[in-house]
């Protein structure tokens, strides 16, 4: 019974949020044609209106009513993220939805809400993170919204993150938070790509590359880490907690530190933030399931030859196969892919 009411508050708060969201919006074009409004906001705005053809048309993606409204936000998210993972394991728990299937992580539009959550995790001994999310899709079952959490952002980064939360519309697999992110990410990458060539800016997209280099760079840091803690992890049996949890600490504080040297001189801010940093289980699962396949489908991408919709097709048949094969065949055209500078 007390999981049932969970559920239901749950739902009731995601629904009523999402449902906020929409009623708050007002036409593009309205903002548009008011004189009134910021003069930097319309040219957002302006220039989100030509993504989103450009989405349509060059990346053919399934644009509908998608970012025709905008919503002022008083906050720099939209909704935040609980991840929550065991003590001595990095396997992160999962909330299963109806649709959407089991992901390992819930959103909350209100944070008190996602710290209640927070706290009885943290009562149970798991390591948690909150993190602010810039933006969500519906997978096509809504018109999603432009809102401030886009045109805050730089231009290049605000038509990025449209393509990536088109890309969703495409294909989305129940339980496979990999498969689904690395390839939004892809569209995302290669579409900005083909944006700014467009736009008579192709040396900004080294920009995009670069940040990419740096977080593929932490990427390694965490995998390293991680292959420790695992290890580490399956001696729970026969190690005392305290034991346990006083190597862990040292693993983790080697990995703030390697950060720390990594991010030195990088132009601005890692994955993590700027260091010092505090870092668990909850922040390397998370950050593992983010760009795992991503060479894989820019390799698919090349090998259709950028034709956007035979690369969805290859995707979606892709989609279909059983986890093992899929994650097998991804991992053969990891290692084909090599980055065209």
């Amino acid at each position: 019974m007390l999981n049932g009411c969970s559920a239901i508050g749950y739902y009731s708060q995601a629904a009523g949020g999402h449902l906020s969201l929409m009623m708050s919006g007002e036409p593009v074009e309205a903002v548009l044609s008011d004189n009134t409004a910021p003069a930097e906001l319309r040219e957002k705005l302006g220039l989100a209106r030509q993504a989103r053809e450009f989405a349509a048309q060059r990346l053919a993606l399934p644009v509908g009513g998608a970012f025709s409204d905008y919503v002022r936000l008083d906050r720099p998210w939209v909704v935040v993220n609980l991840v929550a993972v065991p003590e001595f394991s990095l396997e992160p728990h999962r909330w299963c939805y109806p649709i959407l299937g089991c992901q390992a992580y819930r959103g909350y539009f209100s944070l008190a809400d996602a710290r209640a959550e927070q706290t009885r995790f943290r009562d149970r001994g798991f390591d948690t993170f909150i993190g602010g999310v810039t933006a969500y899709s519906t997978l096509g079952w809504f018109d999603d919204p432009l809102h401030t959490g886009f045109t805050r952002l730089p231009e290049d980064r605000m038509v990025a993150l449209m393509f990536h939360e088109l890309a969703h519309r495409v294909v989305y697999i129940a339980d496979d938070t990999a498969f689904n992110e690395s390839f939004a990410t892809a569209v995302e990458l290669e579409g900005l790509r083909l944006w700014l060539s467009e736009q008579g800016k192709p040396g900004q997209f080294r920009e995009a590359l670069e940040r990419l280099i740096r977080r593929n760079q932490t990427l390694a840091l965490v995998e390293d880490v991680s292959t420790r803690l695992e290890a580490l992890y399956t001696r729970q049996d026969r190690l005392p907690e305290e034991q346990l949890r006083a190597r862990k600490a040292t693993i983790l504080e080697d990995l703030a530190l390697a950060y720390h040297q990594l991010t030195a001189d990088w132009p601005e801010p890692g994955p993590f933030g700027p260091p010092p940093v505090s870092l668990n289980n909850a922040n390397l699962a998370l950050f593992r399931q983010y760009n795992q396949h991503l060479p894989a489908f820019r390799q698919m991408l090349r090998d259709a030859g950028y034709d956007f919709p035979g690369f969805y097709r290859a995707v979606e048949a892709l989609s279909e196969t059983p986890e093992p094969q899929r994650s097998e065949y991804l991992a053969v055209l990891s290692e084909r892919f090599e980055e065209h500078l």
